[in-house]
């Protein structure tokens, strides 16, 4: 079976959603049949044996993956969305991103103190982001396992924020 390059199926769109930014769009990749079942694959097969109780994926797009690999690895899928988006009674944690500021909220009951949580997004920038799911799984007593991207930029130095847990991520910028 031919490798992909799943770098090269990423869209670059510059000044989105501002100027000065690059987006990475993943939308390329994942209409790929088999770039999605192999970046799928390549996730669960990291993380199998591991004991991962719960998968969370950050709204939007961290949705995509942690769903596949929850059902793979036979973990529950834990959404952690953008304040207002959950029903019940929720923790939220404000964070800084690249371009501005934002809030993140999980369900006050969707880990269990001691259960082992993957957590996974399609992007590492400046960790933000990541950083804040960190303290929202830890908030409910969470083991984090690890934190999976599809995609660093690593200039943009997240993995700082992320210091004394294992970061993977597939396709690193520099």
């Amino acid at each position: 079976m031919t490798a992909i390059n799943y770098q090269s199926l990423i869209r670059e769109v510059p000044d989105f959603p501002k100027p000065g930014i690059l987006f990475y769009d993943i939308t390329t990749l994942l209409k790929r049949a088999d770039a999605l079942r192999g970046v799928a694959d390549e996730l669960a097969d990291r993380y199998q044996g591991r004991q991962v109780a719960k998968v969370v994926g950050i709204e939007s797009r961290g949705f995509i993956f942690a769903g596949i690999v929850a059902t793979r690895l036979g973990a529950g899928f834990v959404p952690v969305r953008k304040p207002g988006k959950l029903p019940a009674d929720c923790y939220e944690v404000k964070y800084s991103l690249e371009y501005g500021a934002n809030s993140l909220a999980i369900h006050r009951d969707a880990i269990g103190i001691g259960e082992r949580v993957l957590i996974i997004d399609d992007l590492l920038a400046t960790g933000g982001t990541a950083e804040a799911a960190v303290n929202l799984v830890r908030q409910l007593g969470g083991e984090i396992v690890g934190l999976d991207f599809l995609v660093e930029i690593k200039s943009l130095n997240g993995r700082e924020k992320l210091t004394g847990y294992p970061v993977h991520s597939t396709i690193v910028y520099p």
